[in-house]
């Protein structure tokens, strides 16, 4: 037999209260059998009856496991990195406050629903960079992601190859390093601006990695001013640029891989639709155990006190004779 929990202090005091208690029952007893020159009756059966169940109540708590047998435990998980754009264009505001605030403030739920999952942070623009390797530690990646802001990365454009390449390179990594296989996962958040080479070559050696891209989409078609500085950033005419939300990139991306498009913009987050769709990827086995179990076995002494306590309230003993 095995305990769920140890005998501690809180039951060593429980005892000394009902020791002190009973004792100051029997004390009264004893000089109100004096008072009346008699002996207390059957006073000791109540206090081995009371003693007990009191001494059940305390078995009951402490949790007596007993019964041998076997249980096959399973883990599953998904190893997820998430791609953010920092390029320049995430600054704008047509989706308030801006871009890339917006995706600070929405990326918090996809971290925190898939805590059991391994999750990483890899940032880019024209060139892509591990923000965060593949953690099961939450407050670290919520840590990265508020520090997150476009001076991160180099201010030359965007190149959506770049994030897909360098998931591309990590996940293989991954496979090298730990022969349990994962369900592979990369989500890109971005406007979808592309200034980078064609996206077919990477795309495919994603595909045949068996990784699935999720893309979302951060903007408007209508677009919007990038801020710089105390102004806006300005063409060779000296007009406001204006960036637009480019689904199109996005949605290939994610449809080359079996994957699916997602929109955040001015009016609507479809952050809840995107992790819905995650969750439905079904994990891998990360590891397979075998553990001996044996089962809380508290109700049976619980039951019995119960019972004696019934008993006790029901059952009226003559403790003296009149």
């Amino acid at each position: 037999m095995t305990w769920s929990q140890p005998f501690s202090l809180l039951e060593l005091i429980f005892g000394l209260i009902f020791i002190l208690l009973y004792a100051a029952y029997l004390i009264r007893m004893k000089k109100l059998a004096n008072a009346l020159h008699q002996k207390p009756h059957l006073i000791w059966l109540k206090m081995l009856l009371r003693g007990t169940y009191f001494l059940l109540l305390i078995i009951a708590l402490l949790g007596p496991s007993f019964g041998a047998a076997t249980k096959e435990i399973k883990t599953t998980g998904k190893d997820i990195l998430v791609a953010v754009d920092l390029s320049q264009s995430m600054n704008a505001t047509d989706v308030q406050p801006s871009r890339l605030e917006k995706v600070k403030f929405e990326l918090p739920k996809l971290l925190t629903r898939f805590n059991s999952d391994r999750i990483g942070l890899l940032i880019f623009s024209s060139e892509a960079f591990v923000q965060c390797p593949l953690t099961f530690d939450q407050n670290a990646l919520e840590l990265y992601t508020q520090t997150l802001n476009t001076n991160l990365v180099p201010r030359a454009g965007t190149d959506l190859a770049a994030p897909l390449e360098l998931a591309l390179q990590k996940f293989k990594e991954e496979e090298k390093s730990d022969s349990r296989q994962t369900a592979k996962i990369l989500v890109v958040i971005s406007d979808g601006e592309d200034f980078g080479e064609n996206l077919k070559k990477p795309l495919r050696e994603l595909e045949k990695a068996n990784v699935r891209v999720f893309s979302l989409g951060v903007g408007s078609a209508d677009g919007g001013n990038i801020p710089e500085g105390n102004s806006f950033k300005m063409d060779d005419d000296d007009k406001k640029v204006v960036t637009k939300l480019n689904s199109e990139a996005l949605q290939e991306i994610a449809g080359s891989t079996n994957g699916e498009y997602f929109e955040i913009n001015s009016r609507a987050s479809e952050i809840n639709k995107l992790i819905s769709a995650i969750n439905n990827v079904k994990g891998n086995v990360r590891q397979s155990k075998t553990i001996d179990v044996k089962a809380n076995k508290y109700f049976y002494p619980l039951l019995l006190a119960l019972l004696l306590m019934l008993f006790d309230a029901t059952i009226r003993f003559n403790t003296f004779k009149i």
